[in-house]
């Protein structure tokens, strides 16, 4: 499984790494242009990711603009679209269903559990 960890905070991004390494390759962009720019090259190179892990609070760009940016890419370039998952602190109804309308596929509430997430990769069809 080919998966990019998009997170702005070291200790997040280490422990996604811990929990998503032992399935396979992994990259990570610490902001939403890194993950643009990880995520066309990607595709250029017709190594497309399996799975995204998104955060939505981060600076520059939201991961809710993210998502809806790869998404909009995935439809011009008619690719088979990648598992996106939420990760953030943000519980809320709002971010919670602004997200779902822009096509992720998981919401995951920080903090991270690894069951959780394993369970929610099992549910995607990513892991058995």
């Amino acid at each position: 499984m080919k998966t990019l960890i998009v997170e702005d905070d070291f200790l997040s991004r280490k422990l996604m790494l811990a929990y998503l390494s032992p399935l396979g390759e992994c990259d990570i962009a610490a902001n939403g242009s890194e993950a643009l720019e990880a995520f066309m090259m990607a595709n250029d190179a017709g190594h497309n990711y399996d799975l995204i892990t998104l955060d939505i609070m981060m600076p520059e760009m939201s991961g809710q603009e993210v998502l809806k940016r790869m998404r909009r890419i995935e439809e011009e370039r008619g690719l088979v679209p990648a598992k996106i998952v939420m990760t953030t602190a943000l519980k809320d109804v709002d971010n919670v269903m602004t997200a779902f309308k822009n096509q992720c596929e998981g919401y995951l509430v920080k903090p991270i559990e690894s069951e959780k997430l394993r369970g929610l990769l099992r549910e995607l069809n990513l892991v058995a």
